[in-house]
């Protein structure tokens, strides 16, 4: 059946960037970029590439196999390989440093596996830039977290009155 065998493949090769595919970072700082990636049969030769805003190579990497990490095929300057190939995860995750306002968009984690017909998939990260992280307002939080303690107190005290209450009924029908 040649059906199934494509759908084994598609399904062979998987590409993520974890939980969020949304970044923030600050100006001037260094910023993570997450890539792992999974495959069932195993791969040789796997080329993974990071683009900018679909176009622009900033990362470009190939791995022998899963006994080694990945060397250095090209990339730009300011960024750096994080992750590692020979752990339990594939994690291609890259560092990127002194981010810059324009630095702020689409970056997309690609991964090619030979040893699968070729097979490929990627990921996509949109990174924002701010000036300063701004501090969400915690005041309502606060407020519930305010309301929910007062009345986890309440409980008690009913709870402990309660206690002494019936402690008290008990006494006076023993003392009878």
């Amino acid at each position: 059946l040649p059906g199934l065998h494509i759908l084994a493949i598609v399904f062979a090769l998987e590409v993520s960037v974890g939980k969020t595919n949304t970044v923030m970072a600050l100006n001037n700082s260094d910023v993570l970029l997450p890539c792992t990636f999974t495959t069932c049969i195993g791969f040789q030769d796997l080329v993974f590439t990071w683009y900018f805003n679909s176009t622009e190579l900033i990362y470009h990497g190939k791995i022998k196999s899963k006994a080694s990490e990945p060397f250095l095929v090209g990339r730009n300057p300011r960024v750096e390989f994080v992750g590692s190939t020979t752990g339990k995860d594939n994690n291609i995750s890259i560092l990127l440093k002194n981010v810059e306002f324009s630095d702020a968009g689409k970056y997309t984690c690609h991964v090619k596996n030979p040893k699968e017909k070729n097979a490929q998939h990627n990921a996509t990260i949109f990174l924002t830039v701010v000036q300063k992280m701004v501090e969400t307002d915690n005041s309502l939080t606060l407020i519930i977290v305010g309301i929910v303690g007062g009345l986890i107190g309440l409980l008690i005290l009913f709870m402990l009155v309660k206690r002494v209450v019936l402690f008290i009924i008990k006494k006076t029908q023993d003392g009878k």
